[in-house]
């Protein structure tokens, strides 16, 4: 892994950038239900328990951040992870912050 001073500065506020669309919980959320297998709207909806305009909000953010990807399927649109790469940092961030809670 290249040190912080081997990174360029376009890259710092790319990973800024990433890291703010993952900021909110909803989107931690959307992100871990994702994992699991594309999901369209309304799936989101009753497995999060909010509001589909609140849902689609947020997956305006996610998608603009370059972490889900939409597909239509009929009159639907299906979300998928982008990379599970980033999975795997939402994953991480909250095994941290669960083990944080427990100290």
């Amino acid at each position: 892994m290249s040190s912080p001073v081997d990174v360029s500065p376009g890259t710092l506020v790319a990973a800024g950038e990433l890291l703010r669309a993952l900021s909110a919980p909803v989107r931690i959320s959307i992100v871990l239900e994702l994992r699991e297998s594309a999901r369209c709207v309304h799936e989101l909806v009753g497995a999060l328990g909010v509001t589909q305009p609140l849902i689609s909000q947020h997956l305006r953010v996610l998608k603009t951040a370059g972490v889900v990807r939409g597909e239509r399927s009929g009159r639907e649109v299906l979300y998928h992870l982008a990379d599970d790469h980033l999975a795997r940092i939402v994953v991480d961030a909250v095994a941290h912050a669960q083990e944080g809670r427990s100290q």
